[in-house]
């Protein structure tokens, strides 16, 4: 199946997609002659020049509700104009899942970017903090512009990385001039440590680096405070353990947890605290249903919930 790869464009209002999508489709490195569709999910202040592109080869095409975002509405436009990729730049009020979950099959994420306006993030993250995180939580270049000397680079920092660590982060100046984020972040956990000890209010952040790379820890021993769960799914000596965790917001709380194995799993109780002590072995397991961290129980001992029994990344 030929894959089309989609190039998406993400932000708020006057964030700057529009300049830079005008500038990408006006360089000839980037745009060689190949067909391309370029969806416009939102109107803002600024127009494209088409006849400033590289080539008279980009097909602009309006897309005014989020409930257009349908796989056959979208594949009709691919071959109305023969395109052989695909640019969005993306409502910023919508939410990503709209467009992921509807592409068809053989659309592909190539390059995700998200723009700023960096006068105007930090109210943006405090009053619409789900939209916020949506946009950050996959892509992987945060670009804050208009970025002057007043603008304090380390609390937009922490905001990405709360979201991403994986995402790099670029600060154009109202000059035009871009440096990149250099500052380093440190685990507040040592992982070279012959039990690395996860603090309750590290957990999120515990949680989130695991996820991104099972590798890490794979031979590690853990010791961290966490709630039992029971599954069907897991054999008599397994049970499942984790927190409530909150990314952004009250409504995408979800408990996330890891498999362990314990000879005694059956006596303990659906809802109990504990703090384990833990060997972690990355291998495939039925729980996961694919490879993923099984925890194999050294100690455990009853434990007190956290004074904030729900994880943040705050």
């Amino acid at each position: 199946m030929r894959q089309i790869p989609v190039y998406l464009f993400t932000g708020f209002l006057e964030a700057g997609k529009t300049k830079f999508i005008q500038e990408t489709l006006e360089d000839a490195r980037f745009n060689q002659g190949e067909r391309t569709l370029l969806l416009l999910c939102e109107e803002g202040v600024e127009e494209y020049e088409p006849d400033s592109f590289s080539g008279k080869n980009v097909f602009i095409e309006p897309i005014e509700n989020e409930e257009d975002l349908q796989a056959p509405a979208l594949d009709a436009l691919l071959k109305k104009h023969q395109a052989e990729r695909v640019l969005v730049e993306y409502n910023g009020m919508w939410m990503l899942d709209s467009l992921y979950q509807r592409m068809p099959e053989e659309w592909v994420v190539a390059q995700e970017f998200l723009f700023c306006d960096a006068n105007t993030f930090i109210n943006y993250n405090a009053n619409m903090r789900q939209l916020v995180y949506d946009k950050l939580k996959s892509c992987e270049l945060v670009v804050f512009n208009r970025c002057g000397p007043g603008i304090d680079r380390m609390e937009l920092h922490k905001i990405v990385r709360a979201a991403s660590r994986r995402a790099d982060i670029a600060y154009e100046a109202p000059d035009g001039q871009v440096t990149y984020d250099e500052i380093q972040d440190p685990l507040p956990f040592d992982l070279d440590a012959p039990v690395v000890e996860i603090k309750d209010e590290d957990y999120a952040l515990f949680y989130s680096d695991l996820s991104e790379d099972f590798s890490k820890y794979d031979g590690k021993t853990l010791r961290y405070k966490g709630m039992v769960v029971k599954s069907p799914r897991l054999a008599g000596d397994s049970f499942v353990f984790g927190r409530q965790l909150m990314t952004c917001c009250v409504n995408d709380i979800q408990f996330t947890g890891l498999v362990c194995r314990w000879p005694d799993a059956a006596r303990l109780n659906k809802g109990q605290w504990l703090t384990i002590t833990a060997h972690v072995d990355v291998k495939w397991h039925k729980g996961y249903g694919k490879k993923g961290p099984v925890l194999t129980v050294m100690d455990l001992e009853t434990a007190a919930p956290p004074a904030q029994p729900v994880a943040t990344f705050y």
